[in-house]
């Protein structure tokens, strides 16, 4: 892989893994159409910074680069998954990331 082809990586340094919700609408299976079969799930997360996340995302995929999240899977394992699609809000909280991952 060349230096300019890395992906771009949302990590989740601590914390439980992330819970992974099943996605099964027309808009999710559009977006893979394909001969390969693929689940999609979504996942919400808090951030720090929202628009710098969507931002990332956004500037790799214009730049034909993937965009993973790389986030504890448990038993000090860590995984990794392709990031479909990413959108943000504030809430009370602060920012809320909700991301659609290829699982």
């Amino acid at each position: 892989m060349l230096e300019n082809q890395k992906p771009a990586y949302i990590t989740i340094v601590e914390g439980p893994p992330p819970d992974f919700h099943d996605v099964a609408n027309e808009w999710s299976i559009s977006v893979l159409e394909g001969t390969e079969s693929t689940d999609i799930a979504m996942c919400e997360m808090r951030a720090f910074d929202g628009p710098k996340l969507v931002k990332r995302c956004q500037d790799a995929w214009r730049e034909g680069r993937q965009a993973r999240l790389d986030f504890p899977a448990g038993d000090g394992v860590r995984g990794e998954l392709d990031i479909l699609a990413i959108r943000w809000e504030e809430v009370e909280e602060g920012h809320k990331v909700y991301l659609w991952l290829k699982i």
